[in-house]
């Protein structure tokens, strides 16, 4: 109980803290990659990727540059050999900006952060070994301590930052008889430090784009899905459905004489209607299914894994509840057109769209208030 009331406490600031960003029950999403929908995964990954590729370019500048500094302070035989790493080391960072390009797989997202810190720990150990053969004081004994930590902490995530507080102990084992402890030990303490401030800053930052996500791909008066972003969807729906060869199917809905509700009761009435019908059909769709309001009082419902039967079935349990109240207590009822892409041989998601729409029309002109499926039903 005490707990729970502690998660609720924490759950609670944290909103406050992000009030206009995130609802409390999307703070979940700040947690685990395995809760964000397609779009934002989609989008995430293409931001890190291009955020990755900034830093690798500046590293690839700016690494090989820190020579001039270690000219004047080191030795020229450690100086040359530390050249060489950096020279290697910007090398590797060109070659990440060069032969990288975002696809919107979170995978190949992790994976360029994975080379974007690979890249400088290994330089950190090797250095650090090398400046450890040699008895450096004054000036070069400062600049020296430098390279005791690693400067590129720059994408915030625990699972990335741990290897390198790994390899600073690594590091540090490899001289431990004669290791300055208070002086590692702060160091480490230090690195712990940037490491959860980078963790806070990188939270802000996904909940800011959570928030911009959402904004930009709902439907701002029903909370359903965009017209654009169920294209988006669409399209990436069926290139998997066609590679897997599985069914997906798309049902249009248009309400039946939505127009008069807006003529003779007014828009707020008009709104109040289709806000309580997106909220009937969700409550109805499974994890997975996506509700889009297509424009005006159209929507298009995106249903994966679901072939013509199932998508009928399932259709005609919304129109058996119903799908709200029209302001004069009568029911608001749907015209509903469905198309299958294995069972209709659609080619293209434009194409299966345009099919279930066909039928929707077809549905309106038989007289409203019913369901096609086939071009005969």
């Amino acid at each position: 109980m005490i707990l729970h009331r502690i998660a609720d406490l924490i759950r609670q600031r944290l909103t406050d803290l992000m009030q206009g960003e995130l609802q409390q029950a999307e703070l979940g999403l700040l947690a685990s990659p395995h809760l964000h929908l397609s779009l934002l995964a989609r989008r995430r990954a293409t931001m890190i990727v291009n955020r990755v590729r900034l830093f690798a370019f500046l590293f690839a500048v700016l690494t090989p540059l820190w020579s001039v500094v270690d000219l004047v302070v080191f030795p020229f035989p450690l100086w040359l050999n530390l050249a060489l790493l950096r020279l290697m080391a910007g090398a590797a960072f060109a070659s990440l900006v060069l032969n990288y390009r975002p696809s919107g797989e979170l995978f190949d997202a992790y994976r360029a952060m994975a080379l974007l810190f690979a890249i400088p720990t290994v330089f950190y150990v090797a250095s650090y070994t090398l400046l450890g053969s040699y008895q450096l004081t004054g000036m070069s004994a400062a600049i020296g301590a430098g390279y005791a930590f690693l400067p590129f902490t720059l994408l915030e995530n625990i699972v990335i930052a741990s290897p390198i507080l790994l390899a600073q102990g690594i590091a540090g084992s490899m001289r431990w008889a004669t290791l300055d402890w208070p002086s590692f030990a702060g160091g480490f303490w230090l690195l712990v430090l940037i490491t959860g401030v980078s963790t806070l800053a990188g939270m802000s930052q996904l909940a800011f784009m959570i928030a911009l996500v959402r904004q930009a791909i709902r439907d701002p008066l029903t909370a359903c899905f965009s017209r654009g972003s169920a294209e988006e969807v669409l399209e990436l729906q069926f290139t998997i459905a066609t590679r897997g060869n599985t069914a997906l199917s798309v049902a249009f809905i248009d309400l039946d004489h939505f127009k008069s509700i807006n003529d003779n009761f007014g828009h707020e009435a008009g709104d109040k209607a289709l806000i309580d019908m997106t909220n009937i059909v969700h409550s109805h769709l499974r994890r997975g299914d996506l509700l889009a309001r297509w424009g005006g009082e159209e929507f298009v419902l995106i249903m994966p894994n679901t072939d013509l039967v199932q998508a009928q079935a399932a259709l005609q349990r919304m129109r058996n509840t119903g799908f709200g109240l029209r302001p004069d207590h009568t029911p608001l009822t749907a015209s509903i057109g469905i198309a299958e892409r294995k069972a209709d041989q659609t080619t293209h998601w434009k194409a299966l769209i345009e099919l279930a729409d066909q039928r929707m029309y077809l549905a309106k002109a038989a007289g409203r208030d019913r369901l096609f499926y086939r071009s005969g039903s």
